[in-house]
């Protein structure tokens, strides 16, 4: 079965790159650093990773072109929390050598040009 028109792989992976510059220029603007975009494991990927001083934010982005397929930050169901909670568990203890004070898990709705950051989401 072909994808909806306008839902090529190459569109959806635009859409989300797109969705992640304007979720990281978010952050930027409040004052984090990126620390790293994409960081994948064969369990999954964190789409951003944040940080202010010692605080680090997961974000899981999520981006949408039409409301077809329900609100963004719903697809971000129990079991992809799960995953992001392990796979940030592994980034701290690997890239960050365990040094973080606080972390915080946040979804980044992004419609259009409008980012809507649900923070401590989960």
């Amino acid at each position: 079965m072909n994808p909806p028109a306008g839902h090529s792989p190459d569109h959806n992976q635009a859409l989300a790159r797109r969705g992640e510059d304007l979720a990281a220029a978010w952050y930027v603007d409040r004052g984090y650093d990126v620390v790293a975009r994409n960081w994948r494991t064969r369990q999954g990927e964190l789409d951003l990773v944040m940080r202010n001083g010692r605080s680090y934010v997961f974000c899981e982005v999520k981006a949408r072109s039409t409301g077809a397929f329900g609100e963004p930050e719903e697809a971000v169901r129990r079991a992809k929390r799960q995953r992001i909670r392990v796979l940030a568990a592994r980034w701290l203890e690997e890239e960050a050598g365990g040094h973080a004070r606080e972390i915080r898990f946040d979804v980044a709705a992004v419609r259009g040009s409008r980012v809507d950051v649900i923070e401590g989401a989960f």
